[in-house]
């Protein structure tokens, strides 16, 4: 019975991905990025669980994988799409391209199952990342935008054009972080000493404060945040099999 509670986790965070691109098609932002939300804390108790219960099995390796690519690759690009899909119809409806413009968005999903692939073959990302991991790409869209599309009152509006661009320029840049040779921290830690942890720990001090003053939709900055930092303190070298 036991070796059947990992896959249920996983199912559970596929589950969760699938509502989340659900109420993504329907505009509803802050319920998406909240159902990603619960997917990702699904997607980490199946690995736990199946760590402390030792059933680690192949086919919960490629069951984690497709369900991760569901609610980290599928449902943001189901966010994104609506968003662009959306706002593009208001600027200038009978321009043809406007109408193709917004299936840009699903790059996002085919990175990353790219990115998870990888992964699964990938034996030096055992302490770190190499590459931005799907939950933070995912949890990034949806923090950017609901961000985006926030305003006071619910009267419609049109979103400013160069937003648009933006968007455009952030999922290509995204797909490329998503499979890129880049080393990034990871939020494992050996001991809970200073020494040795000042990367992990600045991080999460100042990512609390983010989320204090900023709220949900700070997730964006903070995964901004992670970036910049692993960039700023990586080693110069990309870690090889054998390290």
């Amino acid at each position: 019975m036991t070796k059947h509670i990992p896959n249920a986790i996983t199912c559970c965070n596929l589950i969760s991905g699938c509502i989340a691109a659900y109420f993504a098609f329907k505009g509803l932002y802050t319920l998406a990025l909240q159902w990603i939300v619960i997917g990702a804390v699904f997607d980490f108790f199946d690995g736990m669980s199946a760590r402390l219960l030792g059933v680690s099995s192949p086919i919960g390796k490629e069951l984690d994988s497709l369900a991760d690519d569901v609610t980290f690759g599928v449902a943001p690009s189901a966010i994104v799409f609506h968003f662009l899909d959306t706002h593009l119809s208001t600027l200038n409806p009978e321009l043809s391209i406007l109408t193709f413009l917004p299936y840009i968005a699903f790059l996002i999903a085919a990175f990353s199952a790219l990115r998870l692939a990888k992964f699964n073959l990938d034996e030096r990302q055992t302490t770190s990342f190499i590459g931005l991991p799907t939950p933070a790409n995912a949890l990034f869209w949806g923090s950017l935008i609901e961000w985006m599309n926030f305003k006071e009152s619910f009267e419609p509006y049109t979103l400013p054009t160069y937003y648009i661009y933006i968007v455009i320029a952030l999922i290509l840049l995204s797909c490329w972080l998503l499979v890129a040779e880049l080393p990034l921290f990871a939020l494992k830690f050996k001991h809970w000493g200073w020494k040795g942890n000042e990367v992990k720990y600045i991080f999460i001090i100042t990512s609390v404060l983010l989320l204090g003053v900023l709220g949900i939709k700070g997730i964006a900055v903070v995964i901004a945040w992670y970036v910049i930092l692993s960039v700023i303190t990586r080693k110069k070298t990309v870690p090889t099999k054998q390290d």
